[in-house]
């Protein structure tokens, strides 16, 4: 196995120049959420670097900046109220903070990155104010339209400041798949120290390095994803904003996330609980804390990329015919990084309205509703957004009616009846 290079850079939470190393290399890939209209087909489209690379210092995973958050998040064609799973599980985590922290009417609940409303929308319901901070104008329209307080901007210090000169202060600091999302983690939680209340929590969930690492997620890879975290990285990180993290539960949701209860370290009185000391231990136990963990995932989302592309060659060798389900970033990105085009991928399914009739990035692939599977009946249904597969198994089962199969590419390739 072939180490990856040493560098030296300065990665974009602790702005230190250390050592860096190279943690996955796939290449090029366009911008995942730019969806091509059909007349614009023909028209050509820019690739960006793709390189991810871990840091010396604070051992956070990261993407530098090639394209402006503007670009990404302006206008974001993700609304998070798709997904009837996800609305459930943001429900019962609503429910869980108001019960834990003891919200009501005299609270605020804020949350960066409240896409459509899709999580406030619980909080409002039980009577407690809450404030939206969104970038994307579209789906903070929505949000709007169900009555949901939301700005539009991006979340940092300068908006804190300006929501403090106001007289928000928040009692709760909520986000869910925010922190990966976030190009500058440095000034975000910097906000996030300056809005909160003295006795304030925050609380976030994203996906564990951790768990990427050990399955191998290299969809994970994504120009909107500009960092990817440990415990041991965003420790060390919130600590320089006067953060410390008093709680941690490790979840299923998105293939391995935590869910992380931080307090200003000055004025926070909650004591740590052992799960903080559990996970660390955890991570420390799989090498987080050093280089080793982080080598060798390169060369095995190389691998992986062969296996699927051996498989689906053998399918496509036996006369099969294949439908790809899921248009969302880690799904498209997926697909290009394996070049699974119009060669191997019919088209592709998606339940938001907002994708159907457009093209997928980079490979062109039609996007249609899952409505479509019914009249193609296809041999097999290839599950990019295989997070999902329990739901998506449910909500497609009549594949089974003409004997289609599902395919689901990671954590291993597997081809399920």
């Amino acid at each position: 196995m072939s180490r990856s290079v040493l560098s030296r850079r300065s990665c974009q939470a602790c702005a230190t120049d250390t050592q860096h190393r190279v943690f996955a290399d796939p290449g090029l890939g366009p911008l995942v959420s730019d969806f091509v209209a059909p007349e614009a087909a023909n028209q050509p489209e820019t690739f960006y670097p793709l390189t991810t690379y871990v840091c010396g210092d604070c051992k956070l995973v990261y993407l530098p900046e090639s394209i402006s958050p503007e670009k990404i998040f302006s206008d974001y064609p993700t609304f998070s109220s798709v997904s009837a799973g996800w609305l459930r599980h943001s429900e019962a985590l609503a429910a869980h903070c108001i019960g834990r922290f003891g919200l009501d009417a005299n609270s605020l609940v804020l949350e960066p990155g409240s896409n459509d409303g899709y999580l406030l929308q619980y909080f409002m319901a039980a009577g407690i104010p809450v404030l939206g901070v969104e970038p994307a104008a579209n789906v903070a329209h929505r949000a709007a339209e169900l009555g949901i307080p939301t700005e539009v901007a991006f979340f940092g210090r300068a908006q804190a400041e300006s929501l403090v000169a106001r007289g928000v202060v928040a009692n709760l600091v909520i986000g869910n798949n925010v922190l990966g999302h976030v190009p500058d983690l440095d000034d975000f939680l910097g906000g996030v120290a300056l809005v909160l209340a003295d006795d304030g929590v925050t609380s976030f969930e994203f996906c564990h390095l951790l768990r990427i690492i050990e399955g191998n997620q290299v969809d994970q890879i994504i120009h909107e994803h500009f960092g990817h975290l440990s415990l041991l990285a965003l420790e060390t990180i919130a600590a320089r904003h006067g953060l410390s993290i008093f709680d941690v539960a490790e979840l299923d949701t998105h293939g391995g996330s935590l869910r992380v209860h931080a307090q200003l370290t000055a004025t926070g009185s909650r004591p740590v609980e052992a799960s903080v000391t559990r996970v660390l231990d955890a991570e420390r136990a799989h090498g987080l804390d050093s280089w080793e963990a982080y080598e060798g995932f390169r060369e095995r989302s190389w691998r992986t990329k062969h296996e699927v592309l051996a498989n689906l060659i053998e399918l496509k060798r036996d006369g099969r015919s294949i439908v790809g389900y899921g248009a969302a970033g880690k799904g498209a990105i997926l697909a290009i990084q394996a070049g699974l085009g119009p060669d191997f991928l019919d088209y592709v399914v998606d339940l938001s309205p907002h994708k159907q009739g457009l093209l997928m990035p980079g490979l062109r692939l039609p996007i249609h509703a899952p409505d479509m599977v019914r009249e193609t009946k296809p041999d097999y249904l290839y599950l990019l957004a295989w997070r999902l597969r329990d739901e998506i198994m449910e909500q497609m089962s009549f594949v089974r009616d003409w004997g289609g199969q599902f395919i689901v590419p990671l954590p291993e390739f597997e081809i399920i009846p």
